[in-house]
């Protein structure tokens, strides 16, 4: 609709080299849209190349960890007036011309969030290594054992959010490793979760966050926050 507004939520750790065309890119698109680009700490030129780009630039004075940069964007969109929310990595590796598909759902009241999946058909694009594929698919059938969400890429920083989400993540958004916890925070607020299929690049500069040694340490700290989160979510029943 016209009179709604799209916020672009960029949470940026050390992407100097990315950040400026994952910008680009995002404002090529003919949307009523704003690029937030929330720099969490970076040592690098991140926050210079964004605001270069055209981003608004949000710098935090050091980092906390993509959940942290996140929940900032989605304040930024509360106190701002925004309708709709949208996080992509700013990596690079989010086809942002799958963004209209990503958002459809939110604008026609389909879903309350959505999640971009490189595991639904056709199945194009870059999909991980092997280690990652499997940590994937294994939240993925964990979460949806656990809910009756029904996931296949729970480790997606692709998302759009309508504002009933914004507000509770502006509130309470995991930190960490967010993404899979994301999901069941949502089905504790009775949302409804929504994967469509997109396609995925592989990163062209830097490197990942989660990498050898840190994946275990990554599966087991998610795995006892989902768990945590059932329990919460009996907890208010």
């Amino acid at each position: 609709m016209a009179e709604d507004r799209f916020l672009i939520i960029v949470p940026a750790y050390n992407e100097s080299g990315n950040i400026a065309r994952t910008v680009r890119e995002i404002q090529s698109l003919l949307m009523p849209l704003t690029v937030l680009v929330v720099d969490d700490g970076s040592g690098d030129q991140t926050a210079t190349e964004a605001e270069q780009a055209g981003a608004a630039v949000v710098s935090l004075p050091f980092n906390i960890g993509i959940g942290g940069a996140v929940q900032t964007g989605f304040q930024y969109a509360m106190e701002q007036g925004f309708s709709l929310a949208v996080q992509i990595d700013g990596d690079g590796q989010h086809d942002v011309s799958f963004l209209k598909k990503l958002i459809d759902p939110i604008v026609k009241n389909e879903a309350d969030m959505t999640i971009g999946s490189r595991f639904l058909p056709p199945f194009i694009g870059y999909r991980s290594s092997l280690i990652r594929r499997v940590g994937i698919h294994f939240f993925a059938h964990l979460i949806s054992f656990l809910t009756d969400y029904k996931v296949t890429d729970p480790t997606s920083g692709f998302r759009a959010f309508n504002k009933r989400m914004m507000n509770i993540f502006a509130r309470e958004y995991p930190h960490d490793f967010p993404e899979p916890e994301a999901i069941m925070v949502a089905r504790r607020y009775g949302a409804r979760v929504l994967e469509v299929p997109v396609q995925m690049r592989k990163r062209e500069a830097g490197h990942s966050s989660i990498r050898y040694l840190a994946t275990l340490y990554y599966m087991i700290k998610v795995t006892f926050a989902i768990l945590f989160n059932m329990v919460k979510a009996k907890g208010n029943m």
